[in-house]
């Protein structure tokens, strides 16, 4: 998943932006003021959007009111050092989806994290279910008829993508700019790569057909 941080204590985004990325293994880009975030916010396809609210350049709740005028539906989860319930409120009248108070626990911001960019994608339940495939995002724990599969850690993330998707055909183009660092086009078969590993991990005699290949279209996981 592709995660923006805006947030002009850089030391804090920086151990965000580290958390997400050794743990979860997201795609983490970082802003530092309200009208360089802005531009990257509406420049780039985003799973969530981390937005201080006491920013340099444009204040937050601004960078929201564009964001949501714009016709973005990224979730967007405000961190704040101030409580009070007019700037809360303020928040979420302004279109964001929740909002975490500074300082907060490392745990609980990626719970919510995972929370928002799951309900996004129409799935509240933390367990995703596709045919045999089961896939319980709180435990990283795959299957495949109750028997368990070990994947790595970026094999995980593209059938999460996947499974959040089930039934849509997903472009390599998405999965590369949803999943990876902008320096994919150094990997250009990452994705082929990662997408034949998991047919052989999830399907290795070939019984179900879980991952198909639409030429000149993309993936496609169902049923």
């Amino acid at each position: 998943m592709r995660v923006l941080i805006i947030e002009d204590e850089k030391r804090l985004a920086k151990n965000i932006a580290q958390i997400l990325v050794e743990n979860e293994k997201y795609a983490v880009d970082c802003s530092y003021d309200g009208v360089d975030g802005l531009h990257m916010a509406l420049g780039a396809p985003y799973d969530l959007i981390l937005l201080d609210l006491r920013l340099p350049g444009k204040h937050g709740l601004d960078v929201l009111r564009e964001i949501r005028k714009q016709g973005s539906t990224t979730p967007v989860l405000i961190l704040t050092a101030c409580d009070t319930p007019s700037e809360i409120v303020q928040g979420l009248d302004c279109g964001s989806d929740d909002y975490l108070t500074k300082p907060f626990d490392m745990g609980e911001l990626v719970a919510r994290c995972k929370a928002l960019i799951r309900r996004s994608y129409g799935k509240a339940d933390p367990v995703l279910k596709v045919g045999p495939v089961t896939v319980n995002t709180s435990q990283r724990k795959v299957t495949v008829d109750q028997e368990t599969v070990t994947l790595t850690p970026m094999e995980y993330h593209t059938l999460v993508y996947l499974a959040m998707r089930a039934g849509r055909v997903v472009s390599k183009e998405e999965l590369l700019e949803h999943l990876y660092d902008f320096n994919w086009e150094r990997f250009s078969n990452v994705v082929e790569v990662y997408i034949s590993s998991l047919r052989k991990k999830l399907d290795p005699q070939k019984k179900y057909g879980l991952i198909k290949t639409l030429r000149g279209q993309g993936y496609l996981l169902e049923e």
